[in-house]
């Protein structure tokens, strides 16, 4: 007896976001204009098919700017860098294009701030995460890392500390919520935006991985194991109640998963292409006749600008004019 078909239900919003449309122009570009060398600090954005496709163009990816030869342009990531990595490339004179997402380069603003305001600031955020580790090195003052109720518990300041929290842009809306809260309850003075911090991408693709968990009976998730906010998404589903699955592109899919399903919820992070998903609806469909709707989500239209030394050169005609 034929199989019945598996009804695949697309996310909306998922895939790129604008920060990371950005972030990938800017190596582009920087490759098309520029004859020297392009090097790029960390992965430009966590997704091995797009930094494996910038290095084919010919971006190298290094870890530290003692790598970077003298006089080569050298982009930082979209997750942002320290002060001290900053002060490096401009001790070295290294022409410097920043890919750091504008709402991340927000967070170290706010940051700042709250430090020359005298307060203590509590950055919510996984240890390790480079945009933790950038935004860690962007604060000259007292600075403490929470990722769960109970670091707040744990954090060495008397309630009577004036703090201040700021959030690391790509992590769960209700994990943050309830550090919040906790922060809130502990410290009498507490101040700092609620949920503002975590970016409109990731809110958006988390609210939809909830809207797509209550039509599905199974949801997969495209994006790199290293990705946060993709994780943040499969978690999400996980905890809805059905099966979730985080797969880097359709060679992940084991065909098990797909056994006594009727309808498959197919979220995407903030980092993986658009192919990569098609690639996914082609891989289930290897084992099962497939059709594929959309929900309806929100359409994301913002786009950021691009720094000054990538943006395309005036034409003759319009620089006489």
């Amino acid at each position: 007896m034929p199989q019945q078909r598996l009804h695949v239900v697309l996310a909306k919003p998922r895939g790129f976001c604008a920060g990371v449309r950005r972030a990938i122009e800017i190596v582009e570009r920087a490759l098309e204009r520029d004859s020297n060398p392009v090097f790029v600090r960390h992965e430009i954005v966590h997704n091995r098919h797009v930094v494996d496709r910038l290095r084919a163009k010919g971006a190298t990816f290094v870890k530290e700017l003692s790598e970077v030869p003298d006089g080569a342009v050298t982009i930082f990531s979209a997750h942002g860098v320290s002060r001290s990595v900053e002060n490096e490339a401009r001790a070295r004179g290294l022409p410097v294009v920043d890919a750091t997402c504008p709402l991340v380069a927000k967070v170290h603003l706010q940051a700042r701030r709250y430090t020359r305001a005298g307060r203590v600031v509590v950055l919510i955020g996984h240890a390790g995460h480079p945009e933790v580790e950038g935004t860690l090195g962007q604060i000259e003052g007292q600075v403490h890392l929470v990722s769960t109720v109970e670091d707040v518990a744990a954090l060495p300041l008397s309630e009577k500390t004036p703090i201040a929290h700021v959030t690391q842009t790509t992590l769960s809306v209700d994990d943050t919520r309830e550090i919040i809260a906790a922060l809130n309850a502990r410290f009498a003075d507490p101040i700092g935006p609620q949920l503002s911090d975590i970016c409109y991408a990731t809110q958006n693709r988390q609210n939809a991985v909830r809207d797509l968990a209550r039509v599905s009976d199974l949801l997969i998730v495209v994006g790199a194991a290293n990705s946060s906010n993709s994780n943040r998404l499969r978690e999400i589903g996980t905890d809805t109640g059905i099966p979730s699955y985080l797969i880097d592109d359709g060679d992940g899919l084991d065909p098990a998963w797909l056994h006594g399903a009727t309808t498959i919820g197919l979220a995407a992070g903030a980092s993986a292409p658009d192919d990569l998903i098609d690639g996914v609806i082609a891989a289930i469909g290897q084992w099962r006749a497939v059709s594929v709707s959309e929900l309806d989500g929100v359409e994301e239209t913002l786009e950021f600008n691009l720094p000054p030394m990538v943006r395309p050169r005036a034409s003759t005609a319009s620089a006489i004019a």
